[in-house]
Protein backbone atom coordinates (compact mmCIF):
# COMPACT_ATOMS: atom_id res chain seq x y z
CA UNK A 1 0.00 0.00 0.00
CA UNK A 2 1.43 3.39 -1.00
CA UNK A 3 1.55 6.06 1.67
CA UNK A 4 0.07 9.36 0.50
CA UNK A 5 1.77 12.29 2.18
CA UNK A 6 -0.04 15.62 2.12
CA UNK A 7 0.64 19.18 3.20
CA UNK A 8 -0.73 19.72 6.72
CA UNK A 9 -3.01 22.48 5.47
CA UNK A 10 -4.88 19.78 3.51
CA UNK A 11 -5.39 17.49 6.53
CA UNK A 12 -7.92 17.59 9.36
CA UNK A 13 -6.10 19.96 11.74
CA UNK A 14 -8.51 19.35 14.66
CA UNK A 15 -7.68 15.64 14.27
CA UNK A 16 -3.96 16.42 14.17
CA UNK A 17 -4.34 18.53 17.32
CA UNK A 18 -6.05 15.65 19.10
CA UNK A 19 -3.34 13.24 17.92
CA UNK A 20 -0.63 15.61 19.17
CA UNK A 21 -2.26 16.14 22.55
CA UNK A 22 -2.81 12.41 23.02
CA UNK A 23 1.01 12.18 22.88
CA UNK A 24 1.91 15.29 24.84
CA UNK A 25 4.19 13.27 27.14
CA UNK A 26 6.46 12.59 24.17
CA UNK A 27 6.08 16.01 22.52
CA UNK A 28 4.15 18.81 24.22
CA UNK A 29 0.57 19.99 24.63
CA UNK A 30 -0.65 22.42 21.97
CA UNK A 31 -3.58 24.80 21.79
CA UNK A 32 -5.29 25.23 18.40
CA UNK A 33 -3.46 28.49 17.73
CA UNK A 34 -0.10 26.86 18.63
CA UNK A 35 -0.61 24.11 16.06
CA UNK A 36 -1.67 26.68 13.45
CA UNK A 37 1.50 28.69 14.18
CA UNK A 38 3.70 25.60 13.85
CA UNK A 39 2.11 24.61 10.54
CA UNK A 40 2.25 28.16 9.15
CA UNK A 41 5.89 28.72 10.14
CA UNK A 42 7.42 25.29 9.62
CA UNK A 43 9.92 24.39 6.94
CA UNK A 44 8.16 21.02 6.64
CA UNK A 45 4.60 20.26 7.81
CA UNK A 46 3.14 17.16 6.23
CA UNK A 47 1.08 14.21 7.27
CA UNK A 48 -1.03 11.23 6.34
CA UNK A 49 -4.80 11.74 6.37
CA UNK A 50 -7.11 11.39 8.14
CA UNK A 51 -4.88 12.44 11.06
CA UNK A 52 -2.97 9.14 11.02
CA UNK A 53 0.53 10.61 11.26
CA UNK A 54 2.34 13.91 10.90
CA UNK A 55 5.78 15.48 10.98
CA UNK A 56 6.56 19.14 11.64
CA UNK A 57 10.06 20.51 11.16
CA UNK A 58 11.95 23.77 10.95
CA UNK A 59 15.15 24.90 9.33
CA UNK A 60 17.84 27.23 10.66
CA UNK A 61 15.84 30.28 9.58
CA UNK A 62 12.86 29.36 11.76
CA UNK A 63 11.72 31.86 14.37
CA UNK A 64 11.15 29.10 16.88
CA UNK A 65 12.01 29.26 20.58
CA UNK A 66 12.09 25.54 21.43
CA UNK A 67 15.22 24.82 23.49
CA UNK A 68 15.90 21.74 21.36
CA UNK A 69 15.67 23.70 18.12
CA UNK A 70 17.89 26.42 19.60
CA UNK A 71 20.47 23.76 20.55
CA UNK A 72 20.80 22.86 16.86
CA UNK A 73 20.71 26.49 15.76
CA UNK A 74 23.70 27.25 18.01
CA UNK A 75 25.73 24.42 16.47
CA UNK A 76 24.78 24.10 12.80
CA UNK A 77 24.75 26.83 10.17
CA UNK A 78 22.28 25.01 7.90
CA UNK A 79 20.00 22.15 8.93
CA UNK A 80 16.49 20.74 8.92
CA UNK A 81 15.11 19.98 12.38
CA UNK A 82 12.33 17.54 13.26
CA UNK A 83 10.24 19.15 15.98
CA UNK A 84 7.60 16.47 16.30
CA UNK A 85 6.43 13.31 14.61
CA UNK A 86 3.48 11.29 15.80
CA UNK A 87 1.72 8.22 14.43
CA UNK A 88 -1.72 7.24 15.75
CA UNK A 89 -1.67 3.99 17.73
CA UNK A 90 -4.01 2.27 15.28
CA UNK A 91 -1.76 3.24 12.34
CA UNK A 92 1.57 2.04 13.77
CA UNK A 93 3.46 -0.63 11.90
CA UNK A 94 2.30 0.66 8.51
CA UNK A 95 5.50 2.53 7.68
CA UNK A 96 3.96 5.99 8.03
CA UNK A 97 6.71 7.49 10.20
CA UNK A 98 9.40 6.04 7.93
CA UNK A 99 7.60 7.45 4.87
CA UNK A 100 7.40 10.91 6.47
CA UNK A 101 11.08 10.82 7.40
CA UNK A 102 12.08 9.69 3.91
CA UNK A 103 9.94 12.45 2.39
CA UNK A 104 11.62 15.01 4.66
CA UNK A 105 15.07 13.66 3.72
CA UNK A 106 14.24 13.93 0.01
CA UNK A 107 12.84 17.44 0.42
CA UNK A 108 15.75 18.64 2.55
CA UNK A 109 18.37 17.18 0.22
CA UNK A 110 16.68 18.79 -2.79
CA UNK A 111 16.76 22.11 -0.90
CA UNK A 112 20.49 21.78 -0.29
CA UNK A 113 20.50 20.58 3.30
CA UNK A 114 23.05 17.97 4.35
CA UNK A 115 22.00 17.53 8.01
CA UNK A 116 18.69 16.61 9.63
CA UNK A 117 18.51 16.84 13.41
CA UNK A 118 16.07 15.76 16.10
CA UNK A 119 15.95 14.80 19.75
CA UNK A 120 14.77 11.66 21.49
CA UNK A 121 13.72 11.51 25.12
CA UNK A 122 16.17 9.64 27.32
CA UNK A 123 14.35 10.35 30.57
CA UNK A 124 11.63 9.27 30.30
CA UNK A 125 13.17 6.65 27.99
CA UNK A 126 11.84 5.93 24.53
CA UNK A 127 13.56 2.73 23.33
CA UNK A 128 11.27 2.36 20.32
CA UNK A 129 12.29 5.79 19.07
CA UNK A 130 15.96 5.02 19.76
CA UNK A 131 15.78 1.88 17.60
CA UNK A 132 13.81 3.62 14.85
CA UNK A 133 16.31 6.47 14.55
CA UNK A 134 19.29 4.10 14.61
CA UNK A 135 17.77 2.15 11.69
CA UNK A 136 17.44 5.40 9.73
CA UNK A 137 21.11 6.24 10.29
CA UNK A 138 20.87 8.90 12.98
CA UNK A 139 23.85 9.31 15.31
CA UNK A 140 24.12 10.92 18.73
CA UNK A 141 25.66 14.41 18.81
CA UNK A 142 24.81 15.54 22.35
CA UNK A 143 22.46 15.50 25.34
CA UNK A 144 20.68 18.02 27.54
CA UNK A 145 18.41 18.16 30.56
CA UNK A 146 15.53 20.53 29.87
CA UNK A 147 13.75 22.87 32.29
CA UNK A 148 10.82 20.42 32.50
CA UNK A 149 13.16 17.67 33.79
CA UNK A 150 13.28 15.67 30.56
CA UNK A 151 16.68 14.49 29.43
CA UNK A 152 17.06 14.34 25.66
CA UNK A 153 19.63 12.98 23.28
CA UNK A 154 20.32 15.03 20.17
CA UNK A 155 20.68 13.10 16.92
CA UNK A 156 21.67 13.96 13.37
CA UNK A 157 21.52 12.21 10.05
CA UNK A 158 23.81 13.21 7.22
CA UNK A 159 22.02 13.27 3.88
Amino acid sequence: MAVIIQQMADIDLPGILTLNNNHQKETSFLEKQDLRWLVDNAYYARGVAPAKAFLIGFDQDGDYKSPNFLWFKARYARFAYIDRIITAAEARGQGLARALYEDLFTTAKADGYSVVGCEVNQDPPNPGSDAFHAKLGFESVGTATLANGKTVQYLTKTL
